[in-house]
């Protein structure tokens, strides 16, 4: 029996984990993210200057940019970032898809489709629009939904070295039932991922401000 006393049992035994895949073509629907190790996907307001700085492996943009057919979007990212044209820093182009119950008063763009319709009928357009590519979501809040409907095939994560402390959090569902989840990377599908920080000091009793410093650029990206 579990109590405060007698704490669950975790299995120790430590899987291998592989090297993540290379992101492949097969009309999925991906739960896609760059996420904060404090389960945050933007600042508050929609803040991304939080990414400035952060490198990934060889070659993951261009493989992301092959494997994306379509982008689905919610309403307040696009009112944030507008211009699409910046998604995989360029090298990406497509139909984005932008969800929203005021289609009447968005903001048009180019390459932009506003949709005002149930969620599962949101995916059926975006896969359709990818032609048999992945459709990338890139919102919480409809991710979340279409969880709940067992319309997502894959959450793809990407843990930036940073906590944030406020924003927009990946999955937001107070009071909920746990969603267990299989891992894809690895031998083992229920091995717990192990990742190891420090803080970054930028001078005796100071921490850096992430975005503060740093080469690169904030990647900007419909939510």
């Amino acid at each position: 029996m579990t109590s405060a006393e007698t704490p669950p049992r975790i299995d120790t035994t430590i899987g291998q984990l592989a090297e993540p895949d290379r992101r492949t073509t097969a009309g999925k629907v991906l739960w896609h993210f760059t996420m904060s190790l404090d389960g945050f996907v933007a600042g508050s307001g929609h803040t991304m200057d939080w990414m400035t700085g952060l490198s990934v492996r060889s070659g993951l943009i261009e493989e992301y940019a092959t494997t994306t057919g379509a982008v689905l979007g919610g309403r307040d990212g696009f009112d944030a970032y507008p211009d699409v044209s910046g998604i995989y820093g360029g090298s990406w182009q497509g139909p984005v898809f932008v969800l929203t119950h005021h289609p009447e008063d968005a903001q048009a763009a180019d390459g932009v489709t506003f949709l005002s319709c149930d969620v599962a009928e949101a995916v059926r357009i975006g896969l359709a629009a990818a032609g048999g590519k992945n459709l990338e979501v890139f919102s919480a809040t409809i991710g979340r939904q279409l969880l709940e409907r067992g319309l997502i095939d894959e959450i793809d994560l990407h843990i930036a070295p940073v906590l944030l402390g406020d924003g927009i959090r990946l999955f937001d569902n107070p009071g909920g039932d746990p969603v267990r989840l299989t891992l894809l990377d690895g031998d083992d599908p229920a091995a717990a991922v192990n990742v190891r920080y420090r803080p970054v000091r930028a001078g005796k009793g100071q921490v850096r401000r992430p975005g503060t410093s740093g080469p690169g650029a904030s990647r900007r990206r419909p939510r």
